[in-house]
């Protein structure tokens, strides 16, 4: 059994891969240009890069951290995040140029449908139930509600401006969307659609991420240069934790009891202890770190 961070680095075109609990490079691994983002599948085999540079998709075995297959389509412009549905048999992905939405099956990694959707579709959460995919529009200032039994749009969200960040609260009633334009983020009740609250954050808020008990929202603030802290039943922020410059990308591990925050300019990884919520170890990538996933291999 082995615990992964996948950290990509924008700006030199590769792939570290960490060992979680000593926080190690144990590969480094050239892809293409611009590797913006990275989903894993439930059982840790695989992992989808998003090569936005490239118009590619690189896929990843986990167990041998080698790459599988490059997926290309003549429609990719841009790929940016993608999520994979609870079952691990779908991977949604959302193109910001191309404007549309992709469905690539797990099993052959192909492209199996694509979905016209609005202005610079961007990032994607999944409801817990696998029932709905959320997609952030960033030149719409919108979010997208996809059905995915019909793979149809139920509906279109109004939010604020250029929303990039979007995560679903791990119960599935909060959909968190970090407007970067507004310095805000707004929270979406999902039972209705309808927007619930309104967070002041730092400056240009960027991703957001929950702990694994769902009681804390973190959100990376890219200039502000710190995690604004949320508690969840409240919908209001209690803290600002100070990190590295431009933060971006942010994942909890399995245990929960660590937040990783990938700092694109000064290029390491913030850890952050969730209990105490101070950063208690940094840790050193490459060139403009910004992606990041954990990822566990094996039984």
């Amino acid at each position: 059994m082995t615990d992964y961070l996948i950290v990509l680095n924008k700006d030199e075109n590769t792939v570290n891969f960490i060992d979680e609990p000593t926080r190690k490079i144990v590969k480094t691994v050239s892809v293409g240009k611009n590797p913006h983002e990275v989903s894993v599948t439930p059982n840790g085999k695989k992992a989808y890069i998003s090569c936005a540079g490239e118009n590619t998709i690189e896929v990843f075995d986990m167990e041998k951290l080698e790459l599988l297959i490059i997926i290309k389509h003549p429609e990719f412009r841009f790929p940016h995040e993608s999520a994979i549905l609870p079952d691990g048999s779908k991977v949604v992905l959302a193109s910001t140029y191309a404007n549309k939405v992709f469905i690539i099956d797990v099993a052959t990694d192909a492209v199996e449908k694509i979905i016209d959707g609005r202005r610079m579709t961007h990032m994607v959460s999944i409801q817990p139930d696998g029932s709905k995919a959320y997609i952030s529009n960033i030149g719409d200032n919108s979010v997208s509600v996809l059905d995915i039994a019909t793979m149809k749009w139920l509906t279109h969200i109004p939010v604020g401006r250029s929303p990039e960040g979007i995560n679903i609260s791990p119960d599935g009633k909060w959909l968190y969307c970090a407007n970067q334009d507004d310095d805000q983020v707004f929270v979406i009740d999902t039972s209705n659609n309808a927007l619930h609250a309104r967070i002041s954050t730092g400056r240009v808020p960027i991703r957001v991420t929950f702990s694994r008990d769902g009681t804390l929202a973190f959100i990376p603030n890219r200039e502000g240069n710190c995690v604004s802290v949320v508690k969840v039943e409240t919908h209001r922020e209690i803290k600002r934790i100070p990190v590295g410059i431009w933060a971006g990308g942010t994942v909890v591990n399995a245990k929960g009891d660590k937040l990783y925050v990938a700092n694109n300019k000064t290029n390491d990884i913030s850890v952050i202890d969730v209990k105490t919520l101070k950063v208690v170890d940094t840790i050193d990538v490459g060139l403009h770190p910004d992606g990041i996933a954990f990822c566990h291999v094996g039984e």
